[in-house]
């Protein structure tokens, strides 16, 4: 019998998706298994302090964070894993062969924990610093998009600073790339955080100040009246794999953070209602986008369908998507033959696959 594998799971983090990352959590946790997994939980907080301890996802989401102990991960190589301090110094608490980071926005899926993880010598589930930085920057994605004419909707990046010092003239210039509606979006979050769509200036005018409060980067974009909402899982380092096309059918006016997390009122459809030529597209289309962005182990990259004109748009990529018991993400895995357990056990397989060929690399130049 082989040794556990020593798996580190990281959740909640500083970003206005941390109650997201715990209900991911959640779902992940449930079905590892401790057979195979040596299992170490690791929790950031809001403030971005990292615990350990007890019924760690449950204090977590009680907002307990009493009798918990502050964490530490290293740029250890020779010793990787999760540290403490003790009246001796750092002490190591938990080696660790592989993390799992089940986070999202901000600190976590936009490359930074990804670049920790890579100064301490660990594997890690999901795309590396490049491709999780690229994703995550809404704006840097469709300039990447367009370069390797996928095609996207138009959309226009502002400043924070051009957003507080002359409001007027950043309504005034995104009103010339397109007619109403238009989507304002914090460049850099997820699930729906902070997204408003705007029918006139006026609540152009609040979602852009809206945007800036969680992002200094907030993307503007076209809209569509009636778009389809079409979404695949891919799974997969340099030769991925991709699920069937799902589609989500909101009863809101878009697919809110409400809809995702609260009220669970949109319909999700497996496979989607499409014509095979488009759901060939799209699953085309999803492997040359992965691959232009660097993405590795996973990502779930979303389309819009204009119900007009039938025309096809990438809308993003996700480098982490929600695992929650709702999310399109695993449940596209099982509508293709990949069920949950195994799923994530592949994820795992991937990411130690990643760093066996990172640790190829030569580090030392002999002239």
């Amino acid at each position: 019998m082989r040794n556990k594998i020593k798996l580190g799971i990281i959740f909640g983090g500083r970003s206005g998706e941390h109650e997201v990352s715990l209900m991911s959590a959640r779902s992940v946790l449930s079905v590892i298994d401790r057979k195979k997994f040596d299992l170490t939980e690791i929790g950031i907080t809001r403030q971005g302090q990292w615990l350990i301890g007890e019924n760690l996802l449950s204090k977590f989401e009680q907002n307990d964070y009493s009798q918990l102990i502050p964490a530490h991960i290293l740029p250890s190589p020779q010793n990787p894993g999760v540290y403490i301090c003790s009246n001796d110094g750092l002490s190591l608490y938990s080696a660790l062969d592989v993390v799992f980071p089940v986070m999202h926005g901000s600190f976590s899926e936009d490359g930074s924990i990804q670049g920790l993880l890579e100064l301490a010598d660990l594997a890690y589930v999901g795309a590396g610093i490049l491709g999780s930085a690229v994703c995550m920057d809404k704006g840097l994605f469709k300039d990447l998009m367009k370069t390797h004419h996928i095609p996207i909707l138009p959309y226009h990046v502002f400043n924070r600073s051009e957003v507080n010092e002359d409001l007027d003239r950043c309504v005034q210039s995104v009103e010339k790339i397109s007619n109403y509606p238009l989507f304002t979006k914090p460049a850099n979050l997820g699930s729906s955080v902070g997204i408003n769509k705007c029918k006139d200036s006026k609540e152009l005018t609040k979602g852009l100040i809206e945007a800036a409060r969680y992002d200094r980067r907030i993307l503007v974009e076209k809209g569509l009246h009636s778009p389809r909402e079409i979404e695949v899982s891919i799974l997969g380092n340099e030769n991925p794999i991709v699920s069937v096309p799902g589609e989500v059918v909101p009863k809101d006016i878009f697919y809110t953070y409400a809809e995702k997390y609260i009220n669970d009122t949109a319909e999700l459809v497996f496979p989607a209602d499409l014509p095979t030529e488009v759901s060939t597209q799209i699953q085309e289309l999803s492997i040359k986008a992965y691959r232009a962005a660097d993405c590795a182990g996973m990502a779930r990259v979303d389309f819009l369908i204009d119900r007009e004109t039938n025309e096809l748009y990438l809308s993003e990529i996700n480098t982490i998507p929600g695992f929650t018991t709702i999310s399109m993400y695993p449940k596209l895995w099982e509508a293709s033959g990949i069920p949950y357990s195994l799923l994530i056990e592949k994820l795992i397989d991937l990411a130690l696959q990643r760093k066996q060929t990172r640790d190829q690399l030569e580090r030392e130049y002999q002239g």
